[in-house]
């Protein structure tokens, strides 16, 4: 055996010293970074929720009752897994549902309306759904994803060409009703399948049965509060109540899961005893400028009274279609490059410079897609400056790299041993895609794809080379109308003299957009790691 030379135990030692250096010098970047992310969020919540009008000892009581408690469910967390991955759920699963539910009213209620949404639901989402449960029961039908993907570019234009008939029939029917029809009774024949075949839970049927019960038997009282509607009701079952319920259900089945809810509990009734202390004591509180009344008003130059409404709605309104369209276009484009292109000859050649295009179209600035979404959508095609529809497209150009790229790489690590196997099944090529590849790629593909849109909802530099409004009084009401957005409103408040708008208005809208962002990154790390499990 050889013995280590002089020279050699001098190498060791100046690699380790090196590796030394390098692993504190990340650690310290790292902790600067923190550092710095974590002061500046404090400052903007200091500002957003007026903090400094705040008496020492609501801040005394606020310590005792929400930090002290939440800090200590935490280190608990951090020995009990368990514990930390249901909170998670259940804290990931209101967020989720809350902002999913603000966005379909914001889409359905505000911009298309009752008789709008019925009949695209109708021509596009009963038949895609009909499809998807056909190819469910006759797996063997090969011809099911195209005439789906026929669906999705038809469907609207059916739904257009019928709008006038089919709002007929939704007036006869009634807003309320249509909402109970398009969006309760489909939620419940997914509760049902949820907890009868996919989670085990009991009885599906029951679950089902209940959701449309609470749905009824609830009336009476949604009707007693002033600024709840039937529609928004129905709406918010849907996205909220039903997912809650059933992830609620799951967690209470299995007995280790139960202390999850301990954290969510804790922080409830902590914020509710700071409430009850705060109003026996007389403290004086914050008094926040983040609020109801500044997320459904409309900007005005008088800070008490701005809003960020129609903002919200434009970007949600926005954000809806980007995601539409990555999704489509986005895994579309990773499952030919991925599955079908050639490896060899022109056509491999051809594939290869597509894909280091995309790589690079992926660090290309973002002002530069504003500046091709003003010559092609807004001056060649014509669809207006500052629309809807032109912001949309540019955005969608500008993460489509992102979400092609984590989708390749999603579709890519799904082993080949597994297409092999579905092979030797007898399985064609778009078989084997469909139910082996992209079921296992899923995760990978959908937590890309959120965090794509995350960085498109917070873009300026785009919106501004297309013609956006920084401020609007009126939320958009089609594809081809006027709009703005989050960052926009928030850039043109950065810009008022006043301090109350600087300091407050500003914040408030840093908060909001900063809520939205957590919100959606939760979701996909959520979605990630539930799906991981399962792969399991």
């Amino acid at each position: 055996m050889a013995t280590p030379t002089s020279r050699d135990t001098a190498f060791e030692s100046v690699s380790r010293t090196k590796g030394v250096v390098f692993e504190y010098l990340t650690l310290g970047a790292s902790l600067f970074g923190l550092i710095a992310l974590g002061v500046l969020l404090v400052y903007v919540f200091w500002d957003a929720f007026g903090l400094a009008s705040a008496e020492l000892a609501w801040y005394g009581a606020l310590v005792a009752c929400v930090v002290v408690p939440t800090l200590g469910f935490v280190g608990y967390a951090r020995r009990n897994t368990v514990a930390g991955t249901v909170a998670l759920e259940l804290v990931s699963t209101v967020m989720g549902g809350v902002l999913a539910g603000f966005g379909v009213v914001a889409i359905v209620e505000v911009i298309a309306g009752s008789a709008v949404w019925f009949a695209y639901f109708l021509t596009v989402v009963v038949p895609l759904a009909g499809l998807y449960f056909y190819s469910r029961v006759y797996s063997e039908a090969s011809w099911v994803g195209l005439v789906m993907l026929g669906v999705v570019f038809a469907g609207p234009a059916v739904g257009t060409l019928t709008l006038d008939t089919l709002t007929q029939i939704e007036a006869i029917i009634g807003g309320p009703f249509v909402y109970l029809l398009s969006m309760v009774i489909p939620t419940a024949i997914v509760v049902r399948y949820a907890v009868e075949d996919y989670l085990e839970l009991g009885n599906g049927n029951f679950a089902a049965g209940l959701l449309v019960t609470v749905a009824f038997v609830a009336v009476p009282f949604i009707d007693s509060l002033p600024l709840v509607s039937r529609s928004v009701w129905l709406i918010f079952l849907s996205t909220l109540g039903a997912p809650l319920g059933v992830i609620v259900w799951k967690n209470l089945t299995i007995p280790g899961n139960r202390v999850g809810f301990v954290g969510p509990g804790v922080f409830i009734g902590g914020v509710a005893l700071l409430l009850f202390v705060t109003d026996l004591l007389g403290l004086n509180g914050p008094t926040p400028w983040f609020d109801w009344q500044y997320l459904t008003a409309a900007p005005s130059q008088t800070a008490e009274q701005a809003g960020l409404y129609p903002a919200i709605i434009g970007s949600v309104f926005m954000i809806v279609l980007v995601a539409l369209l990555t999704l489509l276009l986005g895994v579309g484009a990773a499952v030919f490059l991925e599955e079908y292109a050639p490896d060899s000859g022109l056509g491999g050649s051809v594939a290869r410079l597509i894909r280091i295009n995309i790589s690079n179209l992926a660090g290309v600035p973002s002002v530069v897609y504003g500046i091709l979404g003003l010559a092609v959508f807004a001056n060649l095609i014509g669809l207006g400056f500052g629309t809807v529809i032109t912001a949309a497209l540019t955005l969608s150009l500008l993460i489509l790299p992102i979400v092609i790229i984590s989708a390749r790489e999603a579709i890519r690590a799904v082993p080949d041993s597994i297409r092999n196997a579905s092979y030797g099944m007898g399985a064609t090529k778009w078989q084997t895609t469909r139910n082996i590849v992209l079921p296992r790629a899923f995760p990978g593909i959908l937590t890309g794809t959120i965090l794509a849109l995350g960085r498109a909802i917070g873009e300026t530099a785009p919106l501004i080379m297309i013609g956006v409004a920084t401020t609007k009084f009126s939320p958009p009401s089609g594809l081809f109308s006027k709009t703005t957005a989050m960052p926009m409103q928030i850039f043109a408040w950065s810009s008022y003299p006043s301090a109350a708008f600087q300091h407050g208005v500003v914040a408030a809208g840093v908060v909001t957009l900063l809520v939205v962002l957590l919100t959606m990154n939760s979701i996909a790390i959520l979605l990630r790691n539930k799906f991981e499990t399962e792969e399991l």
